[in-house]
């Protein structure tokens, strides 16, 4: 039995990884799906990347959770990072689903497109509040190309503003993810589209890893909706020793 602990993507809360989680109790592991600061119901917008990722470190020892499987999608993949930077005794690997891999000193803006840039600054502008949120366009072609239409538009619904400072605040680490001993793998959405393929994320954000395993299965940038077994399986995969 192992403990994971699923950190989600922007827009989104701890709550919408249960379909998947529910998969990997069944398998006889502990699960946790945790909420990152700013996502959370009654969370200010205003809140930074230092206090995202704190939040979830101070899950970790707040649970007292150790030998941790701990897994970051999309913009998870930078509060995973800073987690892992803070508290690496507490884990036994990392799971980066169609994460970003930050190195120290870059932001996630630093790695997606500059008209995502230009999108995510306008909506923060017109906001006021500094947050930012998904075009539905957006999210039915690039994100859930892989579900139907109903299942676009009811998972839609479920997404929240997220705060755009934790898109342009540096991460702050002592060593790039490369020079982490600790065991690290990458799960690739063969048919995630939520970044271009000229700039996709493996290999180009995958190989910042340094030694990882790969596991690549199709589907979406948002397969805990469209298919939450499939990705159950490839967690599992990325997650055993």
């Amino acid at each position: 039995m192992s403990t994971y602990v699923l950190v989600h993507g922007a827009w989104h809360t701890g709550d919408l990884f249960e379909n998947v989680a529910d998969f990997l109790r069944e398998a006889g592991h502990k699960v946790h799906c945790p909420t990152i600061a700013g996502n959370r119901p009654g969370d200010a917008k205003s809140v930074g990347l230092d206090e995202a990722v704190r939040s979830i470190a101070d899950y970790l020892e707040n649970n007292d959770l150790s030998e941790v499987i701990l897994l970051g999608h999309s913009y998870g993949g930078m509060v995973i990072t800073g987690t892992a930077d803070r508290c690496p005794d507490r884990l036994r690997r990392l799971i980066y689903w169609n994460a970003f891999v930050p190195n120290g000193g870059e932001c996630l803006n630093d790695m997606v497109p500059p008209h995502y840039v230009a999108l995510f600054d306008e909506m923060s502008a017109a906001s006021g509040d500094n947050s930012v949120m998904l075009p539905f366009p957006v999210w039915r072609e690039a994100f859930i190309n892989d579900g139907s239409l109903e299942l676009a538009k009811s998972t839609y619904d479920k997404l929240n503003p997220h705060p755009y400072a934790t898109f342009t605040d540096p991460i702050s680490l002592s060593r790039n993810p490369a020079a982490m001993e600790i065991a690290k793998s990458y799960i690739n959405c063969t048919e995630d589209t939520a970044l271009p393929q000229s700039l996709g994320w493996h290999p180009r954000l995958s190989e910042k890893l340094g030694l990882f395993r790969l596991v690549q299965v199709p589907g979406s940038h948002e397969l805990c909706f469209s298919a939450p077994e499939v990705l159950a399986s490839a967690i599992l995969e990325a997650g055993c020793d």
